[in-house]
């Protein structure tokens, strides 16, 4: 029997795409209920009829809330009776967020420091909140509100285990393939219009996971989390040049435009800083950074100093694994999406060893 046997699981932002995969892996489970909560009411009407065509017999189980993050009363009323959030609502995109710096703080750092009261308040017992690379080392107002984020995320966890209570922790990782939003998608479009791909910078580099990798670092917090741990999950990565290479080996060539960087974008990600680095624990396929426990009587730390206050080096896209081209398209054909329009295209995929 599992933890989440009969319990009741909200996901915030949950008609997102991580919110359909979540679906996809507990909808067939002795999961008791999964709460949708969104602010869109058109792909939750899309969601509800999707489940009822296609998951008869589950789709009870799934129940949803009209509401935002940004509005703490909406939280409050949806969260009454939940056992475990999921917090993956927020404003994602670089540009976006670049020109719109304070929506992206009241939906990134107001809205969740609104979920975590509201999920204390409430007696939720688990809460695994949902971060990006770009909270590390940021340079854009996305990569900011979510360090700030997870800056919410610590002190609150801090509280709720003064309190003896809710259990709340954070995951970080990089570009999820195929998501919302994602180049991937639009690499494909591209091809499809005969378009060459509109290519960044080349030598960018980028971490690669699909939805299921990420649906699973959240659950390995959600199983190993001690309140304020960080989880990141060990990933490959290629340069942006490879990745075009590699989708345009199974669609086709059309050529590339390189057009240069997006407003507030990296050359390379960042997972886990020299700074966290110093105090993680390799599990395996993920790190866990503990949270920092010191008070605010800095002064044994002005006076004394410490020994030692980071690592040699970040863990980053540029010295994580890298793929090759072929091993970009082995990595791209573990996402539902790219397989789907593979088999819309008439495309073979054991022609690359899949």
């Amino acid at each position: 029997m599992s933890s989440f046997s009969g319990a009741t699981l909200m996901i915030t932002g949950g008609t997102g795409s991580f919110g359909n995969t979540v679906l996809k892996h507990f909808l067939d489970t002795d999961i008791g209920q999964i709460r949708i909560f969104s602010r869109d009411e058109k792909k939750q009407d899309d969601m509800r009829h999707e489940l009822q065509a296609k998951h008869p017999e589950s789709a009870k189980k799934v129940k949803f809330y009209i509401g935002d993050v940004r509005d703490p009363q909406s939280i409050a009323d949806a969260m009454y009776g939940v056992d475990y959030v999921f917090h993956a609502a927020a404003l994602k995109q670089v540009p976006s967020c670049e020109f719109f710096p304070m929506q992206a703080v009241k939906t990134n750092v107001e809205g969740t420091d609104n979920m975590l009261h509201a999920a204390m308040a409430a007696g939720v017992k688990r809460v695994v909140c949902l971060s990006t690379d770009k909270a590390a080392y940021p340079i854009n107002a996305m990569g900011i509100s979510k360090a700030m984020m997870e800056r919410v995320i610590y002190a609150n966890a801090r509280v709720a285990a003064e309190r003896g209570g809710t259990v709340i922790c954070c995951t970080r990782y990089g570009n999820v393939m195929c998501s919302r939003g994602s180049v991937i998608p639009l690499f494909i479009d591209q091809i499809k219009a005969g378009n060459p791909l509109t290519v960044t910078d080349p030598e960018m580099t980028r971490f690669l996971m699909n939805l299921d990798e990420a649906v699973n670092l959240v659950k390995f917090a959600f199983e190993h989390a001690n309140p304020g741990d960080l989880f990141i999950q060990k990933a490959d990565a290629s340069t942006i040049g490879d990745l075009a290479k590699a989708v345009q080996k199974i669609f086709g060539e059309t050529g590339v435009n390189v057009i240069g960087t997006r407003h507030g974008e990296k050359l390379y990600e960042t997972l886990m800083t020299r700074e966290e680095r110093l105090r993680s624990e390799d599990m395996g396929n993920y790190f866990r950074v503990s949270a920092d426990n010191r008070d605010l009587n800095y002064d044994k730390f002005f006076v004394k100093g410490e020994v030692r206050t980071m690592a040699d080096e970040a863990y980053t896209s540029h010295n994580t694994k890298r793929l090759d081209v072929d091993g970009t398209v082995r990595k791209l054909l573990t996402t539902d999406y790219v397989r789907e329009e593979c088999a819309k295209a008439g495309i073979d995929t054991k022609q690359f060893g899949v």
